[in-house]
């Protein structure tokens, strides 16, 4: 045997001694195999589904798109009508998903963050009463809570005519929560603008509070100057703008009211119930978070004349944020995956609106329900994203 054919021959032998010892290649081989079976498998599904479709007379796309949705919504933040298209629909439930989202983690956060720091208090029935409410919300079915509030609570309200009047002409009454609506003038759109100019500018002052503290050791009021910033810039420009804006009250004419807005009964009870029961997640997350800090932090604190109030604000929550943040990001996927259960209320979200209307009269069901997951997902990566962005700002170590 020569020596080009011991060479050949050893060579397959040498690839599969590489396979099994040289764990390098191992790893890279099964990956390989791996990513070929899903493939492959993906393929399969499509196939047959595709095949299923065309034996079953089903049609594929998603031409219904721009059809004649026909169909009313009941809570609309953009133009809609029963001569608008599905595309349209689409739009307005995902608009009533975001917006019920975004205020129930807003809402959560706050109640959450208060509540857990409340069962931490020394004051026994403060203490106690947020015990009562974490250990009691958070034993209830999500679902029943929402028929609660919506049912047993905003349902048994009474008619506009006899609804509870609040201030600044506001009315809750069986129809909702009526309030003056804002109609924007001429020049508004500057005011808008100067927010977030104004939210720039507060951070850079704040940047230069912190290093001018480390150079100095002298504090400067960084939460009262950037308020002021941000409420007083835009409200200046709206001043010297002559306040381009103004407000159509609600009339009451006959059993209900006319002009105005409303936030309906649906929007309310979701807000009260995914928020509520939300926040006693968020509470013990907190709770763990202030107990993970050393208790020496709290008595250093204090040896250096600072209050309670200030310990909590400046020293114990900033180190706790590091342990609270990870699972408060699963608290916020969980509240946005959470507000489908709309659909039992009557509260127009994206799986009642597109996933129940449009689905029910086109009968394009893998389309339908595969817009509707994806939507899903990418706001819960989007949440995930920017939840492991504000993580990484407040960790404890650079990566």
């Amino acid at each position: 045997m020569t020596l080009r054919d011991k060479t050949a021959d050893d060579t397959p032998r040498s690839f599969f001694r590489a396979v099994l010892y040289d764990a390098t290649i191992r790893g890279w081989v099964f990956q390989g195999l791996v990513l070929l079976f899903l493939i492959l498998f993906a393929i399969w599904v499509v196939h047959n589904t595709a095949a299923n479709l065309r034996a079953a007379n089903i049609p594929f796309g998603f031409d219904f798109l721009n059809m004649r949705a026909g169909f009313d919504i009941s809570q609309k933040p953009i133009d809609y009508t029963l001569d608008s298209s599905h595309a349209q629909a689409f739009k307005v439930g995902l608009l009533n998903t975001i917006i019920v989202s975004v205020l129930g983690i807003i809402f959560a956060t706050i109640i959450g963050f208060v509540v857990g720091i409340s069962r931490l208090s020394n004051n026994w029935l403060l203490a106690r009463a947020a015990t009562v409410y974490v250990e009691t919300l958070r034993n209830i079915p999500l679902l029943l809570q929402l028929l609660f509030w919506y049912k047993a609570v905003l349902s048994v309200l009474p008619g506009p005519r006899q609804g509870y009047m609040l201030p600044l002409s506001i009315n809750l009454s069986n129809r909702g929560l009526t309030m003056p609506r804002p109609i924007v003038g001429e020049g508004f759109e500057v005011v808008l603008w100067m927010v977030p100019v104004a939210v720039l500018l507060a951070w850079a002052v704040a940047r230069w509070a912190k290093r001018r503290q480390i150079a100095t050791g002298q504090s400067f009021p960084i939460f009262r100057a950037s308020l002021g910033i941000i409420v007083g810039l835009p409200l200046v420009v709206f001043l010297l703008l002559g306040a381009p804006l103004t407000f159509e009250f609600p009339e009451l004419k006959g059993f209900n009211f006319v002009g105005g807005m409303v936030v309906h009964p649906e929007l309310i009870a979701m807000l009260l119930g995914i928020s509520l029961y939300t926040a006693t997640f968020i509470a013990e997350t907190v709770r763990a978070g202030i107990l993970a800090v050393s208790g020496g932090q709290s008595e250093a604190a204090f040896s250096l004349g600072l209050r309670p109030g200030q310990t909590m604000r400046l020293i114990v929550v900033p180190q706790a944020m590091r342990v609270i943040i990870p699972p408060l990001t699963s608290q916020y996927l969980n509240l946005t995956k959470n507000s489908s259960l709309a659909l039992a209320i009557g509260y127009p979200d994206l799986v009642a609106v597109f996933a129940g209307s449009t689905l029910n009269i086109t009968g394009h069901a893998i389309e339908v329900i595969a817009i509707t997951m994806a939507v899903y997902l990418a706001l819960s990566l989007i949440t995930a994203a920017l939840m492991n962005w504000f993580n990484a700002r407040v960790a404890l170590v650079e990566r």
